[in-house]
């Protein structure tokens, strides 16, 4: 009797120890998997359309804090429908975010393992973005991280900078309405905000 009570005692320690050696094994495996997440995964995790996405606040670099929903997320940057102000869409380079904030459960949603992105979204880069923002001839207003806005059309984007035809917000690119000409590094871009409703990535 004495030695099945033994028996029992040390197949019951073995399991304990088995199962705690498991759950550090289990932590261990999802430690190195959140080392592995980036940033980009993490906002698609939270990217959606019609409403679908969570209200997220996003501090940028030029000071501003941007509230809105994600609408798609590219290489190097995000897009985001804003809450409020101006009606249009604002594409952030991952580079200008200071920090995102989000009720809890959704931060732990956006840890989740990510389905795998298609070789397009990839290629979706702010550079892109930009140059797709040429081709709709689209009014913009170009935030700089030194607090400053820019207003016009963007010309063209080169690998790492901008043309930009300073105009008047909301009134069309005509050569007698453009007041100036800028060169625009994408460095010094906090956000850029869009007229119109268009998707932009």
């Amino acid at each position: 009797m004495r030695w099945d009570r033994f028996f029992d005692d040390l197949e019951g320690q073995l399991a304990s120890e088995w199962e705690a050696e498991r759950a550090a094994l289990d932590t261990e495996a999802e430690r190195l998997r959140l080392a592995r997440v980036s940033l980009q995964e993490r906002l698609s995790q939270l990217a959606g359309r019609d409403g679908a996405a969570p209200a997220l606040s996003f501090d940028l670099s030029d000071g501003v804090t941007l509230r809105g929903a994600v609408t798609g997320v590219g290489a190097d940057c995000v897009a985001i429908l804003p809450a409020e102000g101006r009606p249009g869409a604002v594409v952030v380079p991952f580079a200008a975010i200071a920090g995102i904030g989000m009720p809890h459960h959704d931060l732990l949603r956006s840890a989740r393992p990510a389905p795998a992105r298609s070789a397009l979204a990839e290629r979706l880069t702010f550079g892109y973005v930009l140059r797709d923002l040429v081709r709709r001839r689209a009014g913009v207003a170009v935030h700089l991280r030194s607090g400053r806005a820019l207003h016009g059309t963007v010309d063209r984007a080169g690998a790492d900078h901008l043309d930009l035809a300073l105009h008047d917000p909301g009134a069309p690119r005509r050569a007698d309405a453009v007041t100036g000409h800028r060169i625009v590094p994408f460095a010094s871009v906090s956000w850029v905000h869009v007229d119109g409703t268009a998707p932009l990535l």
